[in-house]
């Protein structure tokens, strides 16, 4: 291994950025402008960037932005910001925020852990969500996932006291292990005994339902900032 392959920081998440539609591109060049916000190496003032000043939640690695729409859309009360490394998502996304004429909900397109770590301020938001990450199923990979305990100490230092950290996956050994590196976390406690009922405040996706009806489990983590 060479001296820059060591310095490298682990990935996690593959740029697999797929085949963009006419569609999405069309909004990415129309939308992004005002919609994606440029991510900068220092902190930004939610309450300036949506213009007010309300409940914030983030929300890390969106996909194609159904539920991220579903959930602004239903809580227009509560601004969100989704972060979210691939195009094709951003695009569907920004078509939704279009079509519904969110106000509610801004994006940024870059690592989440950099997003985390220089634009948002400690203990700034209300409630961050992380659902179906990438779950690097092979062993080898185990340590590219994105629920680690140093992101989680990252995680719950920008809660707010008595913010909630909701983390969602259909694997179980994901789950497992999210579950006990969120129990490790001093500063988080569980609101649940173990996994939680999934919350109203999460709708299920299509992919998620049709996986259900074949049987496969959906865990449901929540932890709450002391």
């Amino acid at each position: 291994m060479t001296e820059s392959e060591r310095a490298r920081p682990i990935r996690t998440f593959v740029l697999r950025q797929g085949r963009i539609t006419q569609g999405q591109a069309r909004a990415i060049a129309t939308l992004a402008p005002r919609l994606v916000v440029p991510f900068s190496p220092v902190p930004i003032d939610l309450d300036v960037l949506f213009g007010r000043r309300a409940p914030k939640v983030v929300e890390i690695g969106f996909g194609m932005g159904e539920t991220t729409a579903a959930i602004a859309r239903t809580r227009p009360d509560i601004d969100y910001l989704g972060i979210e490394v691939h195009s094709p998502g951003v695009g569907a996304l920004l078509r939704r925020i279009d079509e519904f004429a969110l106000t509610n909900l801004r994006i940024v397109q870059h690592d989440a852990v950099e997003v985390l770590a220089h634009m948002i301020m400690p203990a700034s938001l209300d409630a961050l969500h992380i659902f179906f990450p990438d779950p690097w199923p092979k062993k080898r990979h185990h340590k590219r996932r994105l629920l680690q305990a140093p992101f989680v100490a990252l995680l719950a230092s920008r809660l707010k006291a008595g913010g909630m950290l909701h983390v969602a996956t259909d694997w179980e050994n994901y789950a497992e292990q999210a579950l006990a590196v969120l129990a490790a976390e001093r500063t988080l406690e569980n609101t649940a005994a173990g996994y939680a009922t999934r919350p109203d405040s999460r709708p299920p996706t299509k992919f998620e339902s049709r996986g259900v009806k074949l049987g496969h489990g959906v865990w449901d983590i929540v932890f709450r900032r002391r």
